[in-house]
């Protein structure tokens, strides 16, 4: 599998989209997670829309409804149109609630922090579903989030999790896939808290995904929520997930179009060990009948990524 800052041949010939040059004068991969259109069957259509935008690769948000990562022959015909539009899976990002059917979700939480044993087990088994899509789509990490979004500390919670990332982190290292925990603002989901969870338990091979949007949601001053919220998971980070906000809710907005101060965020991030971080793009999805068509929503997010990675090339 190629390196998550390589460039694919493909890559090697501008695109209609191109405003600023062909892709291989680009810095980075361009990743995208389908949660953008979270609400859409992720058809072959879908996929060579993401393709022709010049991204190259995507983390796909596993909701039955978008992607029934269950089934054999959906996971292989997903693996034929990522193939066919020269797109890289990256990630899988791990569903955060049940479905009941193929084009509805129940809402009922999914969660790793479930005391109940036979609800633990149940979310445990769903998750070695995910995990299970490598044998025959590889991808690399799957991203976890530490229960809900309003997930308080409760030891009993913690045990759960141990219980169940223990179980996870074996199933998922036979098939070359890496548990990433995501910060968010739970409190089980602190960086801090999550850093304390790695230390205490021990448990090898377990990484973070570095949600940024989320950083900028934390309790610290403005100026050094990034800053601050990066600090725990610092050496253990496996990758990022890229959205903004006006520091009030998590909107999950194009990068520029919110409060956070870009060029400040991107030394912080540059300040990580590991050079290459897989940075992957993640917006919320517009919908209704004045929503732009999936196209428009690309070129905004195409555009986003031309203005960060002019700001990521020129940061010191």
């Amino acid at each position: 599998m190629a390196t998550a800052w390589a460039l694919p041949t493909h890559a090697m010939t501008a695109l209609p989209w191109d405003t600023e040059g062909p892709i291989f004068d680009r810095i980075m991969q361009r990743l995208l997670s389908t949660y953008l259109f979270i609400s859409r069957k992720l058809t072959t259509e879908l996929l060579e829309q993401i393709a022709g935008a010049g991204f190259q690769g995507v983390e796909i948000f596993c909701t039955r409804s978008h992607f029934e990562y269950a089934t054999k022959p959906e996971i292989q015909s997903t693996a034929g149109a990522l193939e066919a539009n020269h797109l890289q899976l990256v990630s899988l990002h791990a569903p955060t609630s049940r479905d009941i059917s193929a084009m509805r979700e129940s809402g009922t939480p999914l969660s790793i922090c479930e005391v109940e044993r036979v609800r633990r087990i149940e979310a445990m088994d769903e998750l070695k579903r995910v995990i299970d899509v490598a044998e025959d789509l590889p991808y690399s990490r799957l991203v976890l989030h530490m229960g809900g979004s309003r997930e308080t500390t409760d030891p009993r919670k913690r045990d759960a999790a141990f219980s169940t990332l223990e179980h996870l982190i074996l199933h998922a290292h036979h098939v070359g896939v890496t548990i990433c925990i995501e910060n968010t603002t739970s409190e089980m989901g602190d960086p801090a808290y999550l850093r304390a969870f790695v230390d205490e338990t021990r448990l090898t091979g377990l990484r973070f995904n570095f949600d940024i949007g989320h950083a900028y949601l934390s309790d610290f001053p403005e100026d050094e929520r990034i800053e601050k919220s990066l600090a725990p998971l610092h050496d253990l980070i496996s990758s990022v997930h890229l959205h903004d906000n006006h520091g009030e809710k998590d909107e999950h907005l194009a990068p520029f179009d919110g409060d956070i101060d870009w060029p400040s965020a991107i030394k912080t991030l540059k300040s990580a060990p590991q050079s290459g971080l897989p940075i992957v793009l993640e917006l919320k999805e517009k919908t209704g009948p004045e929503a732009p068509s999936a196209v428009e929503q690309l070129t905004v997010a195409r555009k986003s990524l031309d203005r960060f990675e002019k700001e990521w090339a020129s940061a010191k």
